[in-house]
């Protein structure tokens, strides 16, 4: 593959959680934030969460991670499956220790991820 990322070492979790909130905002991912819940003792220790333009904008999200994923050899948990039309809206992919959330804008506003578990978390954003 020719666009292969170059080598990188993570530190840790929240090196992870940052580089692939910057890749979601390399690939123009709207509001990327990263929340670090690891105080919240939650059941993970980073929610990424970004707003996708549209579904073509979405997949093409999704599929940059993925990549990235496979690439570094990083586990991707199984996906809790929705209904197909909410898979238009809000795309998880479960690393484990950290979950990214897909969103449109209009999901991402009324379920406001970032107020619920701002509570808990110091963020950062891309």
């Amino acid at each position: 593959m020719e666009d292969m990322l170059p080598e990188i070492s993570f530190a840790d979790d929240a090196d992870k959680a940052r580089f692939i909130g910057d890749i979601l905002h390399d690939h123009k991912g709207i509001d990327v934030i990263v929340l670090d819940l690891r105080e919240a003792q939650a059941w993970t220790n980073f929610f990424i969460i970004a707003t996708a333009t549209s579904n073509t904008h979405m997949d093409g999200l999704d599929r940059h991670i993925k990549e990235f994923c496979r690439e570094k050899e990083i586990e991707i948990l199984r996906r809790s499956r929705k209904p197909d039309d909410m898979e238009d809206e809000w795309r998880i992919i479960d690393l484990g220790s950290i979950v990214i959330h897909l969103m449109s804008r209009r999901t991402r506003t009324f379920y406001d991820l970032e107020r619920l578990y701002s509570l808990y978390s110091s963020s950062s954003s891309s």
